[in-house]
């Protein structure tokens, strides 16, 4: 039967065959560490430290680098080296903010079983139980009979978005380094190699300080609602510290804690159609019958299931437009289009403001299991952001947006507390529901509406039926009680709903996923061509020059996720890799575990290192090329059966 082995991400892979690629790590240039003297360190107490841990069957290392001074302190467990040091590592871990990435269910219930007196094999087998067994903290607390202690620690996993790697983050935020556990993690070390994993560790703990001063802003706002609210939301997500606070406070009211409803699997519902809702159109009729006649199902994973009468309504037709409903969301389908505002026509966007909260508000929408007081807790939490809005408390204001917007996703999860799929569908259906109203309304009195999605749609006014279009929206606002802002664009260029340029009245951008600017929801790819797209359209400058006259290799580099880990001419290069394109002949990256070509990794030069100095042989040509596909996919121009289609 084939082993297994663990990579330091914690995944669990079938062992490939036997290779030097795993176990000879590329040679990179030494980055200086400065450690720490027993007295810089007790200087430095009541500061910031990031740290991290490895572990091998013969060798354990807590790595701890201040945020501020960049010193660093190490433990180790190693044969033949010097005790570990209980009391100093006891000292660090009470004396500093501690910082970390997955170290809630991690580092920290491994580092405290070593401190006390646990060996390499009782902590290899902790190990082992968390990443394969799913092992909680207070499950190893008590298999291995001890306590963890209560310490300043702030985790960053759920702060940070999505759910990427601590080397996924690395290449958003361009790391200088982006380095893959160098050694086979289930074969001890030798003497030389745990030197080399040490340096490694150090790396990631510059990531970490990285990613940590990335997330400032949130953990401002975090640290800021703790004092208010009472509790440590430091390592909570947007939708955790929504879920804290509001519960915190429907407590208050109800004099209890609000617990996890339990709704069976199998269990059925109906979408409660508001009064206000009604079309004149047949197709919308139609469609309203559909959705208040369908049954609504949990699913075994507690998310509801979208009813198969709903393949109906995959393609209305209002106007010029095709919509596309669901239990999601609704959106238009144009794909690979163009909008532009001309001296008879106006571009207008119209965006309904806090359309999901004023859906609650306005339908009194509440968790049966926590009764009226969450709409009490709600509207509070509401108010107030306008309230701080309106007096340009930015901190606060930005504190309660969390909260407001981040509670929703958590109508959705049968972990949650908040827990209430009858309300998010309720939510979502009549967003969607409401929505059509308008651009019904407007398409009738014969103003094109040119897109729409979730909370916004897109109109194509004519200057002389501006005021018409305001009156059917007020008239809208009214029956509703929403409340609508607009936006004006000079053009909209759209591959598809999704993912869109639209450039404002004052010449800057909006833009929309694949188009959006880089960060840590996302991972870099040859962003420089986004640039000289929205170059070309804001200020026509020809791509070329954008391109060619960039020095930043941030720029031009790629960024993916490769399962299994990739190689470059028979050397490993870890499971997150980055290359820039460059002119002359390159391999191929390819696979490890099958061999097989990473996409588009054709031409591409490894740079796990940034280059210090900008490489003088990156293919501007490919990227050229990348840029004109994408000025093809946007629609600004125009393919052969395009221009027939757009009669140009």
């Amino acid at each position: 039967m084939a082993k297994n082995f663990l990579d330091e991400d914690g995944f669990l892979h079938k062992k490939r065959p036997k290779s030097k690629i795993f176990n000879v790590p590329p040679e990179r240039a030494s980055i200086p560490v400065n450690y720490y003297t027993d007295e810089e360190l007790y200087a430095d107490k009541g500061t910031v430290m990031v740290f991290d841990l490895e572990i091998y069957p013969n060798y354990f290392l807590a790595a701890f680098k201040n945020y501020t001074s960049h010193k660093v302190v190490t433990f180790e467990l190693f044969p033949g080296r010097e005790v570990f040091n209980y009391q100093k590592q006891l000292w660090v871990m009470h004396n500093f903010c501690l910082v970390g990435f997955n170290s809630n269910k991690f580092d920290l219930p491994i580092i405290w079983l070593a401190l006390n007196g646990a060996t390499i094999d009782d902590l290899s087998d902790a190990v082992m139980k968390i990443i394969v067994g799913n092992a909680m903290p207070r499950d190893i607390e008590a298999q291995y009979r001890f306590k963890m202690g209560k310490i300043n620690h702030i985790d960053l996993i759920e702060v940070a978005p999505l759910t990427g790697s601590l080397k996924a983050y690395a290449s958003r935020l361009h790391a200088p380094r982006i380095q893959d556990l160098p050694y086979d993690p289930m074969r001890p070390l030798t003497a030389e190699q745990a030197e080399i994993v040490k340096l490694y560790c150090v790396n990631d703990l510059d990531v970490t300080a990285l990613l940590l001063k990335e997330l400032e802003p949130q953990l401002t706002l975090r640290s800021s609602m703790s004092t208010q609210y009472g509790q440590d939301l430091r390592s909570k997500s947007d939708a955790q510290v929504a879920e804290a606070v509001i519960c915190s406070e429907v407590a208050k009211l109800n004099g209890y804690w609000p617990k996890r409803p339990k709704i069976a699997p199998g269990a059925v519902f109906k979408y409660q159609v508001p009064e206000f809702v009604e079309y004149q159109t047949p197709v919308l009729q139609s469609m309203l019958q559909v959705v208040a006649e369908s049954d609504f199902v949990i699913k075994e994973n507690g998310q509801v299931q979208e009813p198969d009468s709903f393949n109906k309504l995959k393609a209305v037709k209002l106007g010029s437009s095709v919509y596309r409903m669901g239990i999601g969301g609704l959106h238009s389908t144009e794909e690979s289009v163009s909008y532009k505002a001309t001296e008879t026509e106006m571009l207008i966007d119209r965006d309904v403001a806090s359309y999901y909260p004023n859906i609650i508000l306005n339908q009194r929408l509440y968790p049966t299991h926590m009764g009226e007081s969450f709409l009490a807790v709600y509207k509070s939490i509401v108010d107030r952001r306008l309230e701080a809005k309106r007096t340009k408390n930015k901190v606060v204001a930005d504190s309660l947006k969390i909260v407001v917007n981040a509670s929703f996703g958590k109508l959705g999860s049968k972990w949650s507390s908040l827990y209430a799929p009858d309300l998010m569908l309720q939510v979502t259906l009549s967003g969607q529901l409401c929505l059509l109203m308008l651009i019904e309304m407007i398409e009738l009195s014969g103003i094109p509406v040119v897109s729409g999605n979730t909370d916004g749609i897109i109109i194509k006014c004519p200057h002389d039926r501006y005021e018409d279009l305001n009156t059917i929206i007020q008239r809208w606002e009214q029956i509703t009680n929403f409340e609508t802002e607009e936006t004006r664009y000079k053009a909209v260029y759209s591959r598809d709903i999704n993912n869109y340029i639209a450039v404002k009245e004052n010449n800057s951008t909006k833009l929309k996923g694949a188009y959006s600017k880089t960060g840590l929801q996302k991972n870099p790819t040859s962003t420089i061509c986004n640039d000289a797209v929205i170059n070309l359209i804001t200020n026509n400058i020809p791509i070329e020059q954008t391109i060619t006259e960039c020095k930043n290799i941030t720029k031009f580099v790629v960024a993916r996720n490769v399962k299994g880990g990739g190689e470059y001419k028979g050397q490993y290069l870890g499971k997150v890799i980055r290359w820039y394109y460059a002119q002359k002949e390159h391999a191929t990256i390819n696979y490890v575990l099958s061999g097989n070509k990473v996409p588009k990794s054709e031409g591409a030069n490894p740079c796990m290192d940034l280059p210090i100095q900008f490489p003088s042989d990156v293919d501007y040509e490919r990227y050229i090329k990348e840029t004109e596909i994408i000025l093809y996919d946007i629609a600004y121009l125009k393919k052969p059966s395009q221009k027939s289609l757009f009669n140009l």
